[in-house]
């Protein structure tokens, strides 16, 4: 078997097995496969990487059409290093799941596995509609997830997921349609540098550039996200936030660098959005009243971190997206850690209410070390990732020297110590204070509902010890990204047909 037919298998595998254990009534076994799968993906994400980083982009069009004909799967660098990210906070969600019991609901194991086929097929797609389909195959267990416990809280939030997705899923197919009917073609590779001078195509990239960050919850379409991921269970907003939103970043990387070819004249436009999408996130949350409730607006706050970086891409390309990557990973493995400790607490306490908890950092010190170092790591402090993070998107910002420069900076200073403020006060209300007498004194956080947010924040301290290697590892990743003509011909083979001219389209007639 050639390798590039390998790209099908990592969207086959879950879905068939997700049939499985919707069928299966073996609890240990739907554990285990819900742990096997996207353990299988993460290793072939591993395998992708050192693959491609060998031997270059590599591509596959399903039934083996010719170029442009056909579905289209492409793999390189930068696909498969968000792969092994999201593979990495699947698998450990589904762990705490396993240890809290979630796991326990009938069809929570298909659930995530078919969201995992979403994933990795939107990751590796090479072809506009189709990822319209793998972010449909995304949302439809999603809404599952989010609605099964049946509470009726649970049930309003999942009403507000599946109004504000369905509406963001229509604009997003609308603006593909579009982009069929200006160019002719939906396929990436297909669409190079299409949208930049190109009026037609701009506005059509353009509902689809503005469906994909209603996804990622970016100003002004951010209210969703923390009504919605904070009803639910700990274990799937824990998945939601390694999964959902970073995929929109991954394809908007794609997009801008291969369709809009870094146009600059969008540039002021993306500070601006990223600029107050970053100070909303950062102060929103000291209104919140639980800590999910805080979390889910760090998760706002950290979008407009990795996309602003979009915005200076003209001065160093390599840089500024190496930046934006390196803050993607890092706030994945955070967000991910502090979601799943969080889950901790209201696991043994049935409560994350801040007004409700206190104490914990004299009755669980565990806990309350796990919590403190991804408030570090949001921050931006040492000893974890989120300091290389901060830096990177400041050494980027600065290169140009501009007043776009400044205005970025300054931005990222004020939304970082709004973060701290946000983190200082979860922990004032829940781990300092007087001893809560309302729990029985023998009641502690289990070690094994902790464990799997310890491994989080120490793959996070392990990401801050090798900066030097993760910096090499995430510049390679943009090589393969900006490396266009060979993703262009890994996707389209040597005789395509169907494709529109690519000079007609930039020429703008």
């Amino acid at each position: 078997m050639a390798p590039d037919a390998l790209l099908p298998v990592f969207v086959a595998l879950p879905l068939i097995v997700a049939a499985v254990t919707a069928l299966s009534p073996w609890r240990l076994l739907n554990d285990a496969l819900s742990l096997l799968i996207p353990t299988i993906n993460l290793a072939g994400g591993i395998w992708l990487y050192f693959y491609t980083a060998q031997h270059g982009t590599i591509g596959h069009i399903i039934g083996l059409y010719q170029g442009g004909a056909g579905i289209a799967f492409a793999g390189d660098q930068f696909s498969a290093i968000m792969l092994i990210t999201t593979m990495l906070v699947a698998l450990i969600s589904n762990w705490f799941a396993i240890v809290s019991g979630e796991m326990n609901a009938r069809y929570y194991t298909p659930l995530t596995l078919v969201l995992i086929t979403g994933v990795s097929g939107a990751l590796l797609t090479a072809d506009l509609f189709n990822f319209f389909v793998m972010i449909e195959v995304m949302l439809l267990p999603s809404y599952g997830l989010i609605a099964m416990s049946g509470t009726r809280h649970r049930l309003q939030s999942a009403r507000l997921f599946v109004l504000v997705n369905l509406a963001a899923s229509t604009f997003l197919v609308m603006g593909v349609g579009y982009v069929y009917a200006v160019t002719g073609a939906v396929n990436i590779g297909a669409l190079q540098g299409a949208a930049a001078g190109n009026g037609p195509v701009t506005v059509a990239m353009a509902i689809v550039v503005a469906a994909i960050c209603a996804k990622a919850a970016v100003f002004p379409l951010h209210t969703w996200l923390p009504r919605t991921y904070t009803s639910t269970s700990a274990a799937v907003m824990g998945l939601f936030s390694g999964l959902h939103t970073k995929v929109a970043v991954y394809m908007l990387f794609r997009i801008w660098v291969v369709i809009f070819d870094m146009d600059a004249r969008w540039n002021w436009l993306i500070i601006g959005v990223m600029i107050v999408s970053m100070l909303i996130g950062a102060f929103a949350g000291l209104a919140e009243s639980t800590i999910r409730q805080v979390l889910g607006y760090q998760m706002i706050n950290g979008m407009p971190f990795i996309l602003i970086m979009l915005a200076f891409t003209q001065e160093n390309a390599r840089y500024a997206l190496a930046a934006g990557l390196m803050y993607t990973l890092h706030h994945m493995i955070t967000i991910g850690a502090l979601t799943l400790n969080s889950g901790a607490i209201e696991e043994t306490y049935g409560t994350g209410t801040l007004s409700k908890l206190s104490g914990l950092a004299r009755r669980d010190p565990i806990t309350a070390t796990v919590f403190a170092a991804g408030a570090f790591s949001v921050i931006g402090f040492p000893p974890f990732s989120g300091l290389w993070g901060k830096l990177s998107l400041v050494f980027a910002a600065a290169r140009p020297g501009d007043l776009a420069s400044w205005v970025v900076i300054a931005a990222i200073i004020v939304a970082s110590f709004g973060a701290m403020l946000a983190m200082f006060r979860v922990w004032r209300e829940v781990f300092w204070g007087r001893p809560m007498d309302r729990f029985p004194e023998n009641l502690r956080v289990r070690g094994a509902l902790v464990a799997p947010s310890i491994s989080l924040m120490l793959i996070s301290l392990g990401m801050f010890i090798a900066a030097g290697p993760l910096w090499g590892a995430t510049t390679a990743s943009i090589d393969a990204l900006l490396d266009v003509p060979s993703y262009t011909s890994a996707v389209l083979g040597t005789a395509p047909i169907g494709v529109p001219d690519t000079a007609t389209l930039q020429g703008g007639h």
